[in-house]
């Protein structure tokens, strides 16, 4: 089994859960999920690179997954997204979200629900590598510090 498909596979096999058909999520289930997912990947990086205090590493990790820094990320991709992902993406970007950005604007809002639901999309198929690249990717042309 390729190494990018453990972690969905055992959380599969653990809950006794079926693989389900992607194209049925709705993209704010996709965004749902790749909030998460981009916050622990976020949190795994901070902790691994530094063991400090738990209130420093939040504080660094709210400043990552905001809906600007995502909103900035996703821009700073975009060109390197496949058809496949810039239609997730904008699919993403495009739904109609009941709740409002709190500390962001509109379109930052909604781009970064595009990057989530782009994020979710990827690990729900479980191309990890892919969403790790496209994340790394982003940090480093979006010039986030990490």
């Amino acid at each position: 089994m390729e190494k990018s498909l453990i972690l969905k596979e055992k959380f599969l096999d653990e809950f006794g859960l079926e693989e389900q058909d992607l194209r049925t999520y709705s993209p704010l289930t996709l965004a749902y999920i790749g909030d998460a997912i981009f916050e622990l990947v976020v949190r795994t990086v901070l902790v691994e690179r530094k063991n400090t205090q738990a209130e420093k590493l939040h504080k660094a990790a709210t400043k990552i997954v905001k809906a600007e820094t995502q909103a900035l990320m996703i821009e700073a991709i975009k060109e390197e997204l496949t058809e496949e992902e810039l239609a997730v993406y904008k699919r993403g970007r495009n739904a109609k979200a009941v709740t409002r950005a709190k500390n962001a604007t509109m379109s930052e809002y909604r781009r970064a629900t595009g990057f989530e639901a782009l994020m979710g999309y990827l690990y729900l198929k479980g191309d990890i590598a892919r969403m790790l690249e496209l994340i790394h990717l982003g940090v480093e042309k979006a010039e986030v510090t990490l």
